[in-house]
This record gives structure tokens, C-alpha cells and sequence, in this order.
């Protein structure tokens, strides 16, 4: 199966002159929502993941089965404020202004190892503050793995020095 024939292009959204990748037909077909949970979760095989982190929001879906299938926990990474128990966090810069992602300060351990997982990568500033958020509460990025890379924006750059796997590049 090829996943590239699963994801929809939808022309000026959220605005005009982009062309938003839309993961809606793949999350609809199990085939292919099966293979690429295998290969996110095959993409870590022999690293002795012991935890699997997915960024908010589509990074829970694919994150969550992840976890699942290599037996391990998984850790939500969000919006500010989401989180009920005490946080950490990691701000990072946007084109006009900043954002910030949390995660609980108990959810990893000094000795985790981590498969990071979100659906895109764009511009690569939230992959690289959630890396930062990883390490900070003392545990490793083993691995960061993405559905799919929008290879022209160069947001690999941000994450160099990672073992990184996408699925899909465009």
C-alpha cells in the first residue's frame, strides 16, 4: 500500500496559498492506519523505547497506537494549560510572536528512552521544543519519527543530531 495515495491535498487552507495535507483518508482506512502505526513503532525497533511522547493533537493518535504496539507509555505533549498535574514547559518561536507545548514534570524519568512522534513536520519549531521538553525532565530522544515531512521548509535543520524517520516527504 502506498500511503502518499492517503493524504488529501486541501488548496488554501487554513488560508490562501497553503496546501494543507489532510491525514483524514488515512486515519479512515484501517490498512493503511495499521501499516503506518507498524512503521512508527518498526522505526525504533532495537532502541529499548521505554516511552513514547506525541505532540498535540494528531501526534496523540499515532502516538498512543505507538506505544501500544511496543508495550510501553505513553506521555501527551500540549497546549499550555491542558495538562491538570504540575508541568514543564519549552516556548519556541513562530513567525510573528511565540507558543509553548507542556508536559507533566512526573511523566518521564532520567533513563527514559523516547520515541518522539507527530504527524508533520513543517517548519520543525515544535519537534524541536518538544525535544528540549525530553530532555529537560532528564530522559533521551531515542528516535522522532513523522507521518509526513514538508521537506521545502527545512525544518530538519532544527532537529539535526536526531535519528529521524518520516514516512511520507513532499
Amino acid at each position: 500500500m502506498n500511503l502518499n495515495s492517503t493524504i488529501r491535498d486541501v488548496v488554501d487552507f487554513p488560508k490562501p496559498g497553503i496546501v494543507f495535507k489532510d491525514i483524514t483518508p488515512l486515519l479512515n482506512n484501517p490498512q493503511a492506519l495499521k501499516k503506518t502505526i507498524d512503521l512508527l513503532a518498526g522505526s525504533a525497533e532495537g532502541l529499548k523505547i521505554t516511552k513514547v511522547a506525541g505532540i498535540e493533537s494528531r501526534g496523540f493518535i499515532f502516538g498512543a497506537a505507538a506505544a501500544i504496539e511496543l508495550g510501553v507509555g505513553f506521555v501527551p505533549i500540549r497546549k499550555p494549560g491542558k495538562l491538570p498535574a504540575e508541568t514543564i514547559s519549552e516556548s519556541y518561536s513562530l513567525e510573528y510572536g511565540t507558543d509553548t507545548i507542556e508536559m507533566h514534570k512526573d511523566a518521564l524519568e532520567s533513563g527514559d528512552k523516547v520515541l518522539l512522534i507527530d504527524d508533520l513536520l513543517a517548519t520543525g519549531g515544535t519537534i524541536q521544543a518538544a525535544t528540549k521538553l525530553v530532555e529537560k525532565a532528564g530522559a533521551e530522544v531515542s528516535k522522532i519519527a513523522f507521518v509526513i515531512e514538508l521537506g521545502f521548509l527545512k525544518g530538519r535543520k532544527k532537529i539535526q543530531g536526531y535519528d529521524i524517520t518520516s514516512l511520507i516527504t513532499f
